[in-house]
């Protein structure tokens, strides 16, 4: 899908999917365009994303949970969180399990993961996606995709590991090891210490952040989606 976002322009490539697309889910979310890269950002509608998985092996592992919240007028609206358990009838990991707090009962119990995409296609329909080192949620939104509705996933992504990157080198700082990993930028900018490894509050902890960031590296926020958007 690179290739065609680059040839083609991200609004050209949505179109050619939609006309391939299968009536379904990820069709309607391809009929609505995705927002124009020069909107400025202030109007720019956003959903932080988050997987919890079995792993970061984007063949073999699987998603365990999602949570998603939305950003509107650059203010987080608490009333779009959502958190939901995915259904597998696969043995959890217990390395896993001792990262996330996902048992074996509570995915045997879970939303069946057909009806979880359908949920999540329509939230993230006409909207730019956040998501922390996004190309983990990239990639499992592209499995996914290709395994329920036979077609590739694309959408306007900004990477907040991306722009807080951008952000510490403006600042010079020396970027270490861990320097850019959610909790340890959160710590950087004082923002509040959040549970990780649960889907939603990440998802409510990179929302924060990109605020943050946004802030910091446009303090008028006079700046357009195509400025954050991942670059590849």
């Amino acid at each position: 899908m690179n290739m065609w976002n680059q040839l083609f322009g991200i609004q050209r490539t949505r179109e050619r999917l939609l006309e391939q697309s299968s009536p379904g889910a990820l069709r309607d979310y391809y009929a609505e365009p995705f927002p124009e890269l020069k909107t400025n950002i202030k109007q720019a509608p956003f959903v932080a994303l988050d997987f919890e998985t079995t792993g970061l092996d984007i063949k073999n592992d699987h998603i365990v949970s999602v949570g998603s919240v939305e950003i509107i007028n650059l203010g987080i609206k608490l009333n779009t969180a959502k958190h939901e358990i995915i259904k597998t009838a696969l043995d959890m990991p217990q390395d896993s399990t001792v990262i996330h707090q996902i048992t074996d009962d509570m995915v045997l119990h879970g939303t069946d993961i057909k009806d979880a995409f359908d949920k999540l296609l329509a939230s993230l329909t006409g909207r730019v996606l956040i998501a922390h080192h996004a190309k983990i949620e990239l990639g499992f939104l592209n499995k996914i995709c290709l395994d329920l509705y036979q077609q590739n996933f694309v959408i306007p992504t900004v990477d907040t590991r991306q722009l807080a990157e951008r952000q510490l080198k403006r600042e010079q700082v020396v970027l270490k090891e861990n320097s850019l990993r959610l909790f340890e930028l959160r710590n950087r900018y004082k923002l509040p210490a959040y549970k990780a490894h649960n889907a939603l509050s990440d998802a409510m902890s990179t929302a924060e952040l990109f605020l943050v960031l946004v802030a910091e590296l446009y303090p008028n926020l006079n700046c357009r989606i195509k400025d954050l958007v991942l670059k590849k």
